[in-house]
């Protein structure tokens, strides 16, 4: 146990994913945005009362509705509120006037049902891009899910944002300090359309913790920055993508600066672990690829290496076949447009040398191939002299992936 002075934390995984923290109710129903029956399609994440709240959007210039709205209410509301109310089956994007008047009137709905001002509400969707949502099953589907608030029902959320998703993405921790326990929880659903760039994937996190919002927010961009927006499944950000964090404060625990690496060890372990299972189970993946780029002068840098690497579609198919083609990795990290010495960088893919000091390894090429046999990849590049580095997490590109999405609209 940490001393009285210390922030030094003990972060456990626990059950119930975005339901785990006090101070929270949700419900998801079939709304008929899906067509498959009884699909769930529409969910509400509402606090007990008005918590602090946070959120990061997609750099994508092209931004859907939701996203807008959003952006506004936690402007307006200066970074509180009440509920979350999401949707999948529909993006809701490039739909205009009407679609900005659609989300506005869900977080209207959403909040005349719970007493609250349409500010205090945010609202999320995901789906087919160009398609105007069904209001008039959206409407009466709320003012169900709002009366069928209950604690609880996290693994219904999660199954309810799932569009291409295998499964259910979903986790939870409680993190230890000396002046009390608090939990974090989070769900999470994309598989496809994945580079969030943030700031199709949405992330939804809640705490028991009390957490002034302008803390809340510093907490959860860092912590996105190395795990949501240190993942890539195909490269394409998302008109969609955002990340919120809503904070009861129910728990009795404040966050201060004393405490705030204890909040954002907490947002860290529940934000890997669901970025890593959107990389996982992206579409079309066979392989989970740990890309680790070291060496470099600064963290953006090698991130801006990594990423390269990571997206190249010539590493993800050699990945696929298991082939340890080093020359597509160095090619790839040549044109990320950071400088580099290629005579100082080493290549090792599973732990097996492949290219070092401008020379190849082939001998080691039946080794590596074995590794890439496996259904987890790790792939290590050092960059040289440099002291920084970072960790990116992609997946192989398979056939699969072509298809799932050559016949997503159809």
């Amino acid at each position: 146990m940490a001393d009285a002075a210390s922030p030094v934390r003990d972060v456990t995984p626990v059950a119930a994913g975005v339901m785990a923290p006090a101070g929270f109710q949700s419900a998801a129903l079939h709304a008929g945005i899906k067509t498959a029956t009884g699909a769930l399609d529409l969910a509400i994440i509402a606090a007990d009362k008005t918590a602090s709240a946070a959120g990061i959007f997609t750099s994508n210039l092209v931004q859907a509705a939701p996203i807008v709205v959003s952006r506004r209410h936690l402007a307006a509301s200066e970074g509180r509120a009440r509920a979350i109310v999401v949707n999948s089956g529909c993006a809701n994007a490039c739909t205009g006037h009407r679609g900005l008047t659609d989300a506005e009137r869900m977080t209207a709905e959403t909040a005349a049902a719970l007493d609250t001002t349409p500010e205090h509400v945010l609202v999320a969707s995901t789906g087919v891009i160009g398609v105007n949502l069904k209001m008039e099953k959206v409407v009466p589907a709320i003012g169900n899910a709002v009366a069928a608030l209950a604690p609880g029902k996290g693994d219904e959320v999660a199954r309810a944002i799932m569009t291409t998703d295998l499964a259910p993405k979903e986790h939870a921790v409680t993190v230890q300090t000396a002046r009390g326990a608090f939990t974090v929880g989070g769900t999470a659903k994309g598989a496809g359309m994945i580079e969030p760039n943030m700031a199709t994937m949405l992330g939804f996190l809640t705490t028991d913790a009390a957490v002034p919002s302008a803390i809340l927010q510093r907490a959860l961009k860092e912590s996105a920055r190395e795990t949501f927006n240190a993942i890539t499944v195909d490269g394409d950000t998302s008109t969609n993508d955002c990340v919120l964090v809503l904070a009861s404060g129910a728990c009795g625990v404040t966050i201060d600066e004393e405490l705030y690496p204890a909040l954002l060890d907490g947002l860290l372990a529940v934000s890997r672990e669901l970025a890593i299972a959107i990389v996982r189970g992206g579409e079309g993946a066979t392989k989970l690829v740990t890309i680790h780029v070291r060496g470099a002068r600064t963290r953006d840098e090698a991130h801006r290496v990594a990423k390269t690497i990571a997206n190249s579609p010539l590493v993800k198919t050699a990945i696929h076949g298991a082939d340890p083609n080093w020359g597509r990795i160095v090619a790839a990290a040549g044109r990320s447009g950071v400088m580099f010495d290629v005579e100082r960088t080493t290549v090792r893919v599973g732990g097996v040398l492949l290219f070092e000091d401008g020379l190849p390894h082939d001998q080691n090429a039946p080794l590596a191939a074995r590794h890439l046999n496996g259904t987890d990849v790790v792939i290590e590049v050092d960059l040289g002299p440099g002291g920084s580095g970072c960790t990116v997490w992609t997946c192989d590109l398979s056939a699969e992936y072509v298809r799932i999405n050559g016949e997503y609209r159809t």
